[in-house]
């Protein structure tokens, strides 16, 4: 097979194929072959019917295949070959491209246009200046998240009088209607949530077995939450204007969790707190741990915007781009693509400068690592349902599904390259260490 190169021009060339008879015939033969042993045309046993009927048959088909195979192999092999950076996929060039006639011709010429990557550097140096802060972990923090385990792990208490929060359960029954007034036994009934202020403290001070007359869709102003109240169909809420009496049977208080061993042995497991002083000590050393992976998330976003800074102004074939990106995405058009072109063009400068980064330091991206990375996104899933404390066994296990999931195994391992990039640089620029409050901290996200 012939196939040459025209000089790269604004980073867009042409590959041009010549495909010989040598180059397909042996493939289609053997093609023809097992077509002819697997036939089952009527009149002929199998492994039986004459090859110049298969070939007359299925011959152009056979040919067609046999040739887009080739060209395909072959075109690949040749940018491996040539060493080319080839930027998305090589398009048909229907200009350079002769129409073919598969009974007449058995020379094929096949033109395709590529695009190489743009030559750049994206590698910081000394001069390129990064902050890495340190968090400061205050008294204050240290209270709420102490708090926030003494809700978590609180109990709800029967009470005697409504206070605000309280969870109400009794007898709902419409005012007005003596002949088949709707009532609702068992109903639950939570004051603070509704929208009418003074329909909310009719409740307050309340005792079981009091009585408080009010209007439901004046206190909730809202269908939806009528409707599950009572147990009717929104459209049936929409309609309501009816007061309804609500008998107080029982009063529901959420009670914070004592600060004591029984709390820590919930937070940390058993025998691992010794008093109080030293559960602060672990919760400021939690948050602490929290903060550090904040401050390494935003030294990520700064040094990648260094990164892309140097990529600012290199230059793309943007034309050719937008043809691919257009040919190989049947869903998009061209006022998508307007909309999202700096976008992917962005995503395709960071994809670039990672990859250089990556040889340039020599970073290699170990199995180890992803399963590592992987264990760790899933503690962040678990905390965030409150469940701080999982077993290592168990979290191996569920980090383990993730990764049979091809989209999540392949996000791990580009935020574990992105890291060790990251880290990567903290030994080459230069950085500020700079003290920071939490408050402040967040301000640097606005």
């Amino acid at each position: 097979m012939q196939i040459t190169k025209s000089e790269i021009k604004d980073m867009t060339g042409v590959i041009t194929m010549v495909v010989e008879p040598a180059d397909y015939q042996e493939e289609v033969q053997k093609e023809l072959r097992h077509i002819r042993q697997k036939a089952n045309i009527p009149g002929f046993r199998p492994g039986m019917v004459p090859v110049g009927l298969v070939k007359k048959m299925y011959g152009k088909g056979v040919l067609a295949d046999v040739i887009n195979k080739t060209i395909g192999t072959k075109l690949g092999e040749y940018i491996e070959s040539e060493k080319l950076n080839i930027l998305g996929d090589p398009l048909p060039n229907d200009e350079l491209t002769p129409s073919m006639d598969l009974d007449s011709q058995d020379t094929f010429t096949f033109a395709f246009d590529i695009a190489v990557a743009p030559e750049f550097d994206a590698k910081p140096d000394s001069k390129t200046k990064l902050t890495r802060y340190t968090i400061t972990v205050t008294d204050e923090m240290v209270d709420n998240q102490v708090k926030s385990y003494a809700s978590r792990f609180g109990e709800y208490v029967d009470a005697e009088e409504v206070q605000a929060g309280d969870v109400l359960k009794g007898l709902l029954k419409e005012v007005g209607n003596d002949t088949d007034p709707m009532q609702k036994e068992n109903a639950v009934l939570n004051p603070q949530y509704m929208k009418d202020e003074a329909s909310a403290k009719l409740f307050a001070g309340k005792k079981a077995g009091d009585v408080v007359t009010f209007n439901p869709m004046k206190a909730f102003d809202s269908a939806v939450e009528v409707a599950s109240l009572l147990g009717i169909k929104k459209e049936e809420a929409e309609n309501l204007k009816a007061d309804f009496t609500f008998e107080i049977q029982g009063i529901t208080r959420h009670a914070d969790a004592k600060i004591d061993g029984e709390l820590f042995a919930k937070v940390y497991g058993e025998n691992t707190v010794k008093d109080e002083a030293d559960f602060r000590a672990k919760v400021k050393a939690e948050i602490e741990e929290n903060m550090a992976e904040d401050s390494k998330y935003k030294f990520g976003l700064d040094a990648k915007e260094a990164i892309m800074k140097k990529m600012e102004n290199v230059e793309f074939p943007n034309a050719f781009l937008r043809r691919w990106v257009l040919a190989t995405n049947k869903d998009m058009t061209e006022e998508k693509l307007d909309k999202d072109f700096d976008a992917m063009l962005n995503e395709l400068k960071w994809h670039l400068a990672k990859d250089q980064l990556l040889k340039a330091y020599d970073i290699k991206v170990e199995k180890e690592d992803v399963e590592a990375y992987a264990k760790e996104v899933a503690k962040m899933q678990f905390m965030q349902y409150g469940l701080m404390h999982i077993d290592n066994q168990y979290l191996t296990n569920y980090a383990n599904e993730m990764l049979k999931k091809e989209d999540q195994l392949r996000g791990i391992v580009e935020r574990v390259a992105e890291n060790k990039i990251y880290d990567a640089l903290k030994g080459i620029v230069k950085i500020d260490e700079k003290a920071i409050s939490h408050e402040d901290f967040g301000k640097l996200f606005q």
